[in-house]
């Protein structure tokens, strides 16, 4: 095959119809799959986030785990294209997930999960190009898993046969979303650091098999809820009609996830603070909203008027320690060792080994682990107003409002759809430049029995030092940034959305 561009128009889980694929040659030549769409619902979304919990996402291969960074919201937003497994193709609807790295889909021997009476699965009998490896694995999720063994097949995606892929034929699948999902199984698009079983993505297929032209792939998601298509991915270039000017390149920090180094998240040009001297992010498509550091995510909710949990832990410790947080900053006390010399935080010397803030918005455990994160978020609130300038009392005032503003459980905080006009611009600092969304595109629209619910874009998820800070940049950011993958040159550009 030769060398070419290859385009997926793609869509999301909760914006998708199933529909017999029509596959159309544009006038410049570069294959499109178009797929419908449907509005999101308040029940498809709570459907979805079934699936995936705030706990930790661990890949097992065989009898060894692996620690890798924990995944939020794996499948609520998805985007979706049809591929083929075998000779003679056998089609299946798949989610293109840049925050994982194997292809799997159902199999044939999967006789005991509902879920496999749903979806087509994969019939090696019938396939002419099968090649049997028979190595078992794992991928636990956190309310669910499937399990299965490795096969190898071509894949056919677009019009580009990739020979002797090594994919996952899935046995048993346990989670409730596989069941309620227009999904059949999931294409990975991250590095091969965190495949299964050490299997190459589909993207380096493609690579060592010299069927692209350049090393890259691109996401274009679009936003416009009346468009019946919701995006386009390229594999081996990028379509200049989807992005404005130039795109910014950062380098890949750490191989895995796609990961990069960013900066400050700033509210109407004001620091947060929490990332002013930088943080971790991952872009991941499989991830709907955008996910960070409760501190901030607090702040954003402050700002924008959104309804969350109130924390009486977090109220508590405001009243009962912060007079005394604000005079130790004000006396040049460390901030991060400020919560252990009051004594509610142990630390090492250097850093917290509390079990971190997700406890606040994700478990229901209290004590001094959920006292401990309840204190260092007041610290970040609190030395952030200090820089302000602003008065004891307002300081104090400020942080026991931010405990109003936690994010509920299941990450979800409500807005008014009316006060829109009104909410600040929010901005990513990444490479030397801001990246800015406005609340048309960081407010989630969905439909709940017949009216409009708005949702903040934003959602708390905490990973401690040494992977965090971290921020996951999800649909919300990639459909207002078009995003380059450039697996050739280990770096991610960001351009604005045409």
């Amino acid at each position: 095959m030769g060398q070419r561009l290859l385009l997926l128009v793609t869509t999301c889980l909760w914006a998708i119809s199933c529909a017999v694929p029509h596959h159309a040659s544009s006038r410049d030549g570069l294959l499109r799959i178009n797929l419908n769409k449907r509005s999101l619902t308040h029940e498809s979304l709570a459907a979805a986030k079934a699936a995936r919990q705030h706990g930790a996402l661990r890949l097992k291969s065989g009898n060894s785990d692996s620690d890798i960074v924990p995944l939020v919201d794996y499948l609520n937003t998805q985007y979706y294209g049809v591929i083929g497994l075998g000779t003679p193709s056998q089609n299946f609807t798949v989610i293109f997930d840049t925050g994982s790295s194997n292809l799997w889909v159902p199999s044939s021997k999967c006789y005991f999960s509902i879920a496999c009476y749903l979806h087509p699965k994969y019939r090696s009998s019938r396939s002419t190009t099968y090649k049997a490896d028979g190595e078992n694995c794992k991928i636990t999720y956190g309310s669910g898993a499937i399990s299965g063994f490795f096969s190898n097949d071509n894949v056919l995606v677009g019009d580009l046969v990739v020979k002797n892929q090594k994919f996952i034929e899935a046995t048993r699948e346990t989670s409730v979303s596989f069941i309620l999902g227009k999904f059949d199984g999931i294409l990975g698009l991250g590095y091969p650091d965190i495949s299964v079983g050490k299997a190459p993505p589909v993207w380096l297929s493609m690579q060592e098999q010299k069927l692209l032209a350049d090393d890259v792939f691109s996401f274009w998601l679009n936003r416009d809820s009346d468009a019946l298509s919701g995006g386009e991915l390229v594999f081996g270039g990028m379509d200049p009609h989807h992005y404005k000017g130039n795109h910014t390149y950062v380098p890949v920090s750490r191989k895995g996830y796609w990961q990069f180094n960013m900066g400050d998240l700033l509210i109407d040009g004001h620091s947060t603070g929490f990332c002013a001297k930088g943080c971790a992010a991952i872009v991941d498509s499989g991830t709907s909203l955008l996910a960070g550091p409760t501190a901030i995510v607090a702040q954003v909710n402050h700002a924008i008027g959104a309804e969350g949990i109130i924390s009486t832990e977090c109220k508590e410790v405001v009243s009962q320690y912060g007079e005394m947080i604000l005079e130790m900053l004000i006396a040049q006390t460390q901030p991060q060792k400020v919560c252990s010399q009051i004594g509610l935080c142990l630390f090492d010397g250097t850093q917290s080994v509390s079990n971190g803030i997700e406890s606040v918005v994700g478990k229901e455990n209290v004590g001094s682990d959920l006292m401990c994160t309840a204190c260092e978020m007041a610290v970040v609130w609190i030395e952030n107003q200090l820089r302000e300038n602003k008065t004891k009392e307002l300081i104090l005032q400020y942080a026991n409002q931010l405990c109003e503003r936690l994010p509920s459980p299941n990450g979800e905080s409500t807005v008014s759809c009316h006060e829109m006009s009104k909410m600040p611009n929010l901005a990513f600092a990444i490479a030397n430049k801001t990246f800015v969304l406005t609340p048309e595109q960081y407010i989630v629209k969905l439909e709940q029995s017949g009216q409009t619910v708005c949702i903040s874009g934003f959602m708390a998820f905490d990973i401690p030092p040494p992977r965090g800070p971290l921020w996951i940049l999800g649909d919300v950011f990639m459909g207002g940034y078009h995003t380059v993958f450039d697996f050739g040159k280990d770096r991610i550009g960001f351009a604005e959305s045409a």
